[in-house]
């Protein structure tokens, strides 16, 4: 009698910007620290990559708190970009992904387009992976009256200009408080972005209904979790339509499902930002989640089913 042969794994694996990730599933900037701190629970190396918190040319320690409030299904925080600098980034934090096998992108952030183009500098001779530009923090105070991601040609500027400094695969993260986010997106694709992360935080705001005050010290904050899930899809299915350059869809993704959502939309990958705080297994189990969703739908390679949402004609 014949032995059945062994079906083959389903291929997670996939190149996003010219990296090779494991498969599709990344950390979100912001929530996954500089990846040393979830170390003791999260096996880092099965990751697709991690894209570590955002780094600024100075230390800052951030807004005043409170900084952060659970709402209905998402959270508001106000952290204003606390990171340690570039420096001690370099010097304290890089040495330990030396023990790792996971692509690191370097979040960045810059008041101005020539702090993105030193920082971009700054790190195109270290050991990362790629670089996300950080152009939509909505909890932190601007000189200028909008932040650069909502405006298309600050964003083109900025990007065009980060692009001549650096030959490191470069990711731009949107905005969701725009008008137009497709616009915004192929600004960065003509600019020379090698891909896009959409979405940011949406701006909101709590208040203490007792004293009739602000809950949040700034007023507003950055609004995340599964709350925001069904806009930041409905987002990047529209910049699927409009930019070739591949897209992370980042916005509530707590479950398989949830991924798999994004990823049918036009995502070639997807980014856990809000779920780690509520378990910090969440990509785990989303890979794993991913993985049995192929094998029980004979799913071959992720690749096939990236844009694959089927629309009914009008």
């Amino acid at each position: 009698m014949m032995r059945k042969a062994k079906e083959k794994p389903p291929n997670l694996a996939i190149e996003l910007a010219g990296i090779s990730l494991k498969n599709p599933v990344m950390v979100a900037s912001g929530t996954f620290g500089y990846g040393e701190e979830y170390a003791q629970l999260v096996d880092l190396n099965r990751l697709g990559a991690i894209v570590a918190k955002t780094i600024t040319l100075k230390p800052r320690l951030g807004n005043e708190p409170p900084r952060m409030v659970e709402t209905a299904s998402g959270v508001l925080n106000s952290i204003g970009l606390q990171n340690v600098g570039i420096d001690a980034f370099i010097n304290e934090k890089l040495p330990f992904f030396r023990e790792y096998d996971v692509p690191l992108i370097v979040s960045i952030a810059g008041e101005t387009t020539d702090e993105y183009v030193q920082l971009a500098k700054t790190l195109q001779g270290e050991k990362i992976t790629g670089l996300e530009l950080n152009l939509s923090c909505p909890n932190i105070k601007y000189d200028r009256k909008l932040m650069f991601a909502q405006d298309a040609q600050a964003t083109h500027q900025v990007v065009s200009r980060v692009r001549k400094a650096t030959s490191l695969p470069l990711m731009v993260k949107l905005s969701p408080n725009v008008t137009d986010i497709a616009s915004i997106a192929k600004m960065c694709e003509e600019a020379g972005a090698d891909g896009v992360s959409l979405i940011n935080t949406f701006t909101g705001m709590a208040i203490d209904i007792e004293n009739r005050k602000p809950i949040l010290h700034q007023i507003t904050g950055g609004l995340s979790g599964p709350a925001i899930k069904p806009i930041a899809l409905r987002m990047v299915y529209e910049v699927h339509k409009t930019v070739k350059i591949p897209i992370i869809g980042i916005g509530g993704i707590m479950t398989a499902g949830d991924a798999l959502e994004f990823i049918i939309a036009g995502a070639k990958a997807v980014a856990i930002g809000t779920g780690n705080f509520v378990d910090s297994l969440t990509s785990i189990k989303v890979i794993d989640g991913i993985r049995e969703y192929m094998v029980k739908n004979k799913i071959k390679d992720i690749k096939s089913i990236v844009g694959s949402l089927k629309c009914p004609k009008s």
